[in-house]
């Protein structure tokens, strides 16, 4: 056998004892371990209680003088092994990315890498029982492994050491090879939700050209996922929900998720003036906004996107902060009920620090805020810079791993894989009150902004680029073909959708103002903004003398019954002496 081989990892004693344990009582054994011990027995060509152990013992060593292995059994460890190279590098062998080729790993996923061969393919496996099935040949075992961790969805979870975390991944993804199952009208529900998101993109690049937006082209997945995310997250009892993001995306996202009218977005556009004075500058890509949102099935949920005035990545730690003072006001006793999101760029999530000062606090107390789903808007090139040049990591998500936390790279062109893996991310959280990072993969259509030129710095992709069909074309092929939907029922609702921004494009015009609506308007309520004039007023603050004795002499007196360091105790006394001589020092005038 391989002496690399994690089997060899363990001493012998340990497969002798649990076969023992296994021969007494069955049941006593980890179902896994049970389901390949009875493949074991099955597979034995020879069996006699007297040199079980034995037989067992040179199974796992590949140690052939310990006793004849039938060369079956010898195949069933081999079978077991390359469940094992699926499960931890199924991920690098993934059709995530949408434009351009993976790079090649080595060692591959090939069954000669494995002890095994094509002639092993029609074999039956006991080997098979650990992935929830009934004994199957190998190539029915090689296809559930390649639908479940080589298709648009890699997932890497064998790094977390929690083995209650690893099985429950483990149990979801069997159940349907890890791939989407959605009804006819979830199907069009996701082809609206994706048809917004691209005819909002291509309406201001018609309407507004040449202007700054930093669109969501080549991303536009997140849309429909975000949608589903909220629903969902609505009927297990979200009540709270806490993004926060840079500028790519922020204008479609606020429109098409946070109900923010499309009037108000235009009207920033067209330069007008705000109605509140102190709003300047390029800010429509910047700003925040709350609303409630009532999901389909009647349920209400508070959402805040929260301002950024940047694309550095600080506002991750604003939304927890966010988060975790609404917990601690609304819902001290379950967590849960606050949902945050952190959207990063791939660049951002790699290269900034502040990333991982905020992840590694996830799960202390004074800060963790029951679990944050992370979504990487990742176009590969960050700026300017191939992921080559970029970073030493294979993936921008590797930071996940500081906290053992799950990653889902999908690929954006499929929105039904980038639903599913939403769908996924949130029932880990609300099941383990942890976080999840999901690598969205895709492209950016244009340069860094709208002005910019990408082909300067990235020639080749954009090439690429320029030929390739968005999201939502390939996802109506997809429903045409399958007679979900036809050309006109397509040609219909982005006609309707259009016309809609139409409409309010023109509305918007007729507006001599841009409105801005505050951000957590409902948690400021009873606070207004005031102006500078008000601001400079004088205000008393003198304070009664004898309440502040009363405090003073709190302050600076140590229990009796209690020992001190010699230094405290100076310190705490010193305040009276200094009170009573009318100067306190900063540390006493903070305790007052």
């Amino acid at each position: 056998m391989d002496r690399f081989s994690f089997l060899n990892a363990a001493h012998t004693e340990f497969f002798a004892d649990l076969y023992e344990q296994y021969l007494q009582n069955p049941d006593s054994v980890e179902p896994s371990w049970r389901a390949f011990l009875q493949g074991f027995d099955f597979g034995m060509t020879t069996y006699n209680e007297e040199n079980a152990t034995e037989q067992m013992i040179g199974a796992f060593t590949g140690n052939q003088d310990c006793s004849i292995v039938s060369d079956k059994l010898q195949k069933e460890f081999n079978v077991l092994r390359l469940i094992d190279g699926y499960r931890t590098r199924g991920h690098l062998f993934t059709r995530t990315n949408p434009v351009r080729d993976r790079r090649v790993y080595e060692p591959n996923l090939d069954l000669q890498n494995f002890g095994l061969s094509s002639a092993d393919l029609e074999t039956v496996f006991d080997a098979a029982k650990i992935l929830g099935k009934q004994p199957s040949t190998l190539n029915q075992i090689l296809a559930h492994l390649k639908s479940m961790y080589c298709q648009h969805i890699g997932i890497e979870y064998m790094h977390m050491e929690n083995p209650v975390f690893v099985n429950w991944v483990q149990e979801r993804i069997n159940k349907n090879d890890n791939q989407p199952s959605f009804d006819a009208e979830q199907k069009k529900h996701i082809l609206g939700k994706l048809n917004e998101a691209v005819s909002f993109e291509n309406f201001l690049h018609t309407k507004y050209v040449g202007q700054k937006r930093f669109s969501l082209e080549g991303g536009e997945s997140i849309i429909p996922a975000l949608d589903a995310l909220i629903e969902a997250a609505a009927e297990k009892g979200v009540e709270h929900f806490v993004m926060g993001m840079a500028h790519r995306g922020r204008l479609n996202t606020l429109a098409n998720i946070f109900g923010k009218a499309t009037q108000d977005i235009f009207s920033e556009f067209d330069g007008k003036d705000y109605d509140k004075e102190y709003f300047d500058g390029d800010v429509k890509y910047h700003l925040g906004l709350t609303s409630e949102r009532k999901t389909q099935s009647g349920k209400k949920i508070n959402i805040n996107l929260a301002p950024n005035p940047s694309h550095l990545e600080t506002v991750g730690a604003v939304i927890e902060g966010i988060t975790r003072a609404k917990q601690d006001k609304y819902f001290p006793e379950d967590f849960s009920k606050v949902l945050p999101i952190a959207v990063h760029g791939d660049a951002a999530v790699a290269g900034q620090g502040i990333v991982y000062e905020i992840v590694q606090m996830a799960q202390l107390d004074g800060y963790k805020t029951g679990g944050t789903i992370h979504i990487v808007i990742n176009n590969q090139v960050g700026f300017t810079t191939n992921y080559l040049d970029a970073r030493s990591s294979t993936y921008c998500t590797d930071v996940a791993k500081v906290t053992l936390s799950p990653i889902l790279h999908v690929n954006s062109d499929d929105a039904e894989a980038v639903v599913h893996a939403m769908l996924f991310a949130l029932d880990f959280r609300m099941e383990f009150g942890r976080d999840v990072f999901i690598d969205l993969l895709g492209y950016r259509k244009y340069g860094h902004n709208e002005g910019d030129e990408p082909r300067f710095t990235q020639p080749l992709l954009y090439k690429l680029i320029a030929r390739h069909k968005n999201p939502r074309d390939i996802y109506s092929e997809q429903l045409i073909t399958a007679g979900i939907v036809d050309a006109a029922y397509i040609t219909k609702i982005e006609n309707e959708y259009k016309a809609k921004l139409d409409e309010n494009l023109q509305a918007s015009r007729k507006k001599d103002l841009t409105i801005i609506k505050p951000f957590l308007q409902d948690a400021w309520e009873g606070f207004v903004q005031v102006s500078d004039d008000e601001m400079l007023k004088k205000v008393d603050t003198t304070f009664d003398k004898k309440k502040l004795d009363t405090i003073l002499e709190t302050i600076s007196t140590l229990p009796s019954d209690k020992k001190f360091i010699s230094k405290i105790s100076k310190i705490v006394t010193d305040r009276k002496t200094m009170y009573n001589n009318d100067t306190i020092d900063w540390g006493t005038a903070e305790t007052l």
